[in-house]
């Protein structure tokens, strides 16, 4: 379906063409004063200096061809030269027909479908999910939603940190701790236990203090860049070492992000485009785009429109090491390789712009990736907590991811209790815990994605688990309402039927209408701009109109049965696309609250 600010503004250029006036200037915006009207145009004002004429007369001029217009049920020109604008019932009412027909409620999807890889998660093996997890995952999973709804081919990659110092310091306290000693044979040329060494706990122990030990310990330190040298050499038993510390990793990491409701397709790490690195630096080298500085390998990626200086790339450190750079470069490869994507967005911690404006560069200049493809950083800020600070825990820890899920759904329980409580309702206890945790999800992923993912914001667990506000319970309450009014209505042997949606009966229905003509162009908006939160102030919106509906309309004992039976078309649609929204979001309504 075509967008009903397209049709409108078709309708608009029309009346001015006919007028004599350009038709470019015909554009019309949702009015910032819906006291006043619902859509405006200020399209007068600026052809008046060229034409030589007042704004309100060129205004009048086309409001009065208006007048017999079928879009419109008023137009109405204002001083100094405003054309407001009012929707006719019956223009409105058959979109509304038209979205509630549609499998997909009217959404536009991409004309040009891309094949998209998401890069998010980013989390180091060995060590537990913690809140500094949080935000990739929830972006990155509405981002990936988001894309795939609109139509394009995504794949979601959590890119795990399993390279580097970190593995030569868990190979190192592994031994130390007794650890079969045939991984660190290295004459021994048989196969290595098939079962892991460690539980996923012994692991969450062993990294913390090894790194506490090599800032204590210079021989330990010694010990570990020599073993993780060795692993990113081929080492047999470390690299066997390496693939149980993955396999018990991902299985625990797995658990976590289910939690989350976030998922990935692939499940690689850096160590799997270190067979890239070699032949990648080579050519870098060869083709004249790398040199040497100071003994490392580095890539010249400055341009003469910067503002502000932008390092060489390194991608060799004079001892031969590689960086994250080379790893992300390497990675860019093998997708390249592997998938040939269209384009490649990263949800990383915004602090990291210089990182990956210094690797996209190095990416086009070198040849990695093509000039047309695409490649997007989406830097997110921090999650604070009620202090401003990054959040914490009440030690001054990092909070595990996993405490933050108990802790927030132990409050949605809390919550759900005490309601019940006060309507003397009977208490399943299952039930309880079952619809605590599907409201707590919504409760931390909607406190997230409504804020703009560039900028910080604070963690309050108390307004986030609130029914009240911009809020994700305010947003599953509301579709369980729906869901309640639909239910008693087709238990009373009534049926959905999308083509009786008639004209607004009052301007209650016809607000909820105009909120829900939104829908078909937010989610293309939002996914193109990378901004989940536009679908949820679009969310928030479409509630308090379908709210202050409801507030103030009897549906179930509405005498007028016609009439009846469009509202209840008009809710099942506001459902269908409420859940639209939050399944994109990363989350879902329970039938009862």
């Amino acid at each position: 379906m075509e967008k009903i600010i397209d049709l409108i503004n078709n309708e608009m250029a029309a009346a001015f063409d006919k007028c004599g006036y350009d038709k470019a200037a015909a554009v019309v915006s949702v009015s910032n004063r819906p006291d006043l009207c619902e859509y405006q145009c200020n399209g007068a004002m600026r052809l008046a200096k060229a034409l030589g004429k007042a704004p309100i007369e060129i205004a009048s001029d086309v409001a009065g061809v208006l007048s017999d217009s079928t879009v419109f049920e008023t137009a109405e020109a204002v001083k100094p030269g405003f054309i407001n604008l009012n929707l006719s019932g019956s223009f409105l009412s058959d979109y509304i027909k038209r979205m509630a027909a549609d499998s997909s409620c009217g959404a536009i999807k991409e004309e040009n479908p891309e094949k998209i890889i998401i890069d998010y998660g980013g989390p180091n093996v060995a060590k537990p999910l913690h809140v500094g997890h949080l935000r990739s995952a929830v972006i990155g999973e509405a981002i990936k939603r988001m894309g795939r709804f609109c139509g394009n081919e995504v794949i979601g990659d959590v890119h795990m940190g399993d390279w580097g110092l970190q593995m030569g310091l868990i190979i190192c306290q592994c031994q130390d701790k007794g650890i079969d000693p045939v991984y660190y044979d290295e004459d021994y040329q048989g196969e290595y236990p098939s079962e892991a060494p460690f539980t996923a706990a012994e692991l969450e122990e062993i990294y913390p203090a090894a790194s506490a030990r090599s800032k204590e310990d210079a021989a330990f330190h010694d010990r570990a860049l020599k073993a993780t040298a060795e692993l990113q050499s081929g080492r047999r038993g470390y690299n066997a070492l390496l693939s149980h510390i993955l396999e018990v990793s991902v299985a625990d990491m797995k658990k976590n992000y289910e939690r989350l409701n976030v998922d990935f397709d692939l499940w690689l790490g850096e160590s799997d485009a270190q067979k890239y690195v070699p032949d990648m630096l080579k050519k870098m080298e060869d083709d004249g785009y790398a040199h040497e500085d100071q003994g490392a390998l580095v890539v010249d990626v400055a341009e003469e429109s910067d503002s502000k200086e932008i390092p060489p790339c390194i991608v060799r450190k004079s001892d031969g090491a590689s960086l994250y750079a080379t790893t992300d470069l390497a990675t860019l490869v093998q997708r390249v390789n592997d998938y040939d994507p269209d384009h490649v967005i990263y949800v990383v911690d915004k602090r990291q712009q210089m990182h990956f404006t210094q690797v996209f560069r190095a990416a086009k200049k070198c040849g990695i990736v093509s000039p047309d493809m695409k490649l997007d950083f989406l830097g997110f800020g921090t999650m604070n907590g009620k202090d401003g600070q990054p959040f914490k825990t009440r030690e001054g820890g990092v909070m595990k991811l996993s405490v933050l899920i108990d802790e927030i759904d132990e409050a949605m329980k809390e919550k759900i209790l005490d309601n019940k409580k006060e309507q003397n309702a009977d208490i399943d206890e299952e039930e309880v815990v079952k619809t605590a945790r599907t409201v707590a999800l919504a409760a931390l992923k909607y406190g997230d994605l409504s804020n703009q993912a560039t900028k910080n914001y604070i963690f309050d667990i108390d307004r986030f688990t609130s029914f009240e506000g911009n809020t994700g319970p305010y947003i599953l309450y509301t579709i369980v309402r729906i869901k309640s009014i639909l239910r008693k209505y087709q238990a009373e042997g009534g049926a959905v039927d999308p083509s009786c949606i008639l004209e607004p009966a009052d301007a209650n229905e016809k607000a909820l209408m105009n909120e829900l003509t939104g829908f078909n162009g937010v989610m293309l908006t939002a996914f193109r701009e990378l901004a989940p939160h536009k679908i949820c102030s679009f969310v928030y919106s479409l509630s308090n109109a379908f709210n202050h509906f409801y507030h103030e309309t009897k549906i179930m004992g509405q005498e007028d049965k016609a009439r009846q039976s469009s509202q209840i078309a008009l809710l099942d649609l506001t459902r269908r696309v409420l859940e639209s929204c939050i399944d994109v979001l990363g989350f879902s309504a329970p039938e009862y609250m």
